[in-house]
């Protein structure tokens, strides 16, 4: 794809625009991530009074968003990000609704139902990123997308130390503790859907088309482009190395994040501690994005994603090392974990929005994050069998195992085609 190689000051005013708009929209998605993340598979463990199906719900979850993807981006490919959005954040605020009364009445099949639901404002705050490079310039892509992602820090890491006092609440008001919560992820996801829905004005993916129209005839490749398939577009060179690299970092991710208030809890641990982990551990997702963002804008996403392969590592060995019931040690596991994540998404964001044309970049950003949700999914569903079989051990060997294989695959990569890092750091 060839990049127009400068902005105008309206579009540069446009863009600053967007980014404030979905930086007040990602505080209100982090606090919705929050309970989810801490707070499904322990309802999960209550009512069922065991752990081998606690990841259920989270896989769940992320199945929910993955499946709701391609809808979402169908609906932005026909109408920009400001509608699919919109409809992603209304859906979470709906699945929040639905585990509430799933805990009122102690029901696993309707916690199921609800949870898949509420996975669809996580996605959606995820896709958030997207919108945000819509207008970037090459060379910013990666900041940009870090900058959204960073905004969701304040909610994602506020969000858990809110556990105990909404669990007060639901209990004050008559609702079981582990729905409290919910109820506050109703609320932001509702704020969320209402503030893109209003102001989310220009369209970042309707102003970039337009561009694009305006532009020179398209190269020959870029017309090839136009007519493959989203998913031929997504399996070709630095399409494919980005989704490859989020995928595996996802599917790490979800599988250890899942499982970590379950095994903290079988260890004594009550809701503060838990909260304090995840807090931590949502801190490395998101607090060092812009971080991520620069390095990606300064020494490439290739050289990026590698880093991240390497924390991720890391945060596998201190998991397997980590003494029985130390916090401090499974916190330092769950920090290095987020950010590892942090790193590949931020790069793999920005390596796939340049490797497609911007005409289908909604589609074909869709399928990457449908793979997404069915990695993690299959991360959930896996760590409450991994965790009930092999302990909390046996997924900190599997978080150490991927991320070796993601930083093996890295380097033989980088010298099998040398120029191409310098290449992907121009944009």
């Amino acid at each position: 794809m060839i990049d127009a190689p400068g902005q105008s000051a309206a579009t540069a005013a446009a863009q600053r625009r967007i980014l404030r708009v979905l930086v007040v929209t990602q505080l209100c998605g982090g606090v919705g991530l929050a309970a989810g993340v801490a707070v499904g598979a322990l309802l999960a463990r209550e009512l069922l009074d065991g752990d081998a199906l606690s990841g259920l719900p989270s896989a769940l979850s992320t199945l929910g968003g993955a499946l709701a993807t391609l809808p979402l981006a169908r609906l932005m490919s026909a109408h920009g990000r400001r509608p699919g959005l919109t409809a992603g954040y209304a859906l979470g605020a709906l699945g929040c609704l639905v585990v509430i009364a799933a805990a009122t009445t102690r029901s696993f099949a309707l916690l199921l139902v609800g949870m898949a639901c509420f996975g669809v404002g996580n996605t959606t705050s995820l896709l958030s990123r997207y919108a945000a490079s819509d207008l970037a310039l090459p060379a910013q892509r990666g900041r940009a997308t870090g900058t959204v992602l960073f905004a969701t820090t304040f909610g994602a890491v506020a969000g858990p130390t809110l556990l105990e006092p909404m669990g007060a609440f639901a209990l004050a008001v008559g609702l079981p503790r582990l729905s409290g919560p919910f109820l506050l992820s109703f609320c932001a996801y509702v704020l969320a859907a209402a503030v893109v829905g209003v102001m989310l004005r220009p369209d970042p993916l309707t102003l970039a088309r337009a561009h694009a129209r305006a532009a020179p005839a398209p190269a020959p490749v870029e017309g090839a482009a136009r007519a493959a398939s989203p998913w031929s577009l997504l399996a070709r060179g630095d399409a494919r190395v980005a989704v490859t690299a989020m995928v595996a970092a996802q599917l790490v991710m979800v599988a250890m994040m899942t499982m970590t208030p379950v095994h903290m809890t079988a260890l004594g641990f009550t809701l503060g501690p838990i909260g304090l982990v995840i807090s931590g551990h949502l801190a490395g997702m998101y607090l060092f994005s812009p971080l991520s963002g620069a390095l990606v804008d300064r020494v490439g996403a290739h050289a990026t994603i590698r880093a991240g392969a390497v924390v991720l590592a890391v945060a596998g060995a201190v998991g397997i090392l980590a003494p029985d019931g130390s916090a401090v040690a499974i916190g330092i596991a769950l920090f290095a974990l987020g950010l590892g994540w942090s790193l590949a998404l931020v790069a793999g964001s920005a390596l796939l929005t340049g490797a497609v044309p911007v005409h289908r970049r909604a589609e074909v950003q869709g399928r990457a994050d449908l793979l997404l949700g069915l990695a993690g999914t299959l991360g959930g569903v896996g760590s409450g069998l991994v965790l009930a079989l092999g302990g909390y051990v046996a997924i900190a060997i599997f978080v150490l195992v991927v991320a070796l294989v993601m930083v093996g695959l890295g380097a033989l990569r980088r010298r099998s085609a040398p120029a191409r890092e310098h290449q992907d750091a121009s944009g």
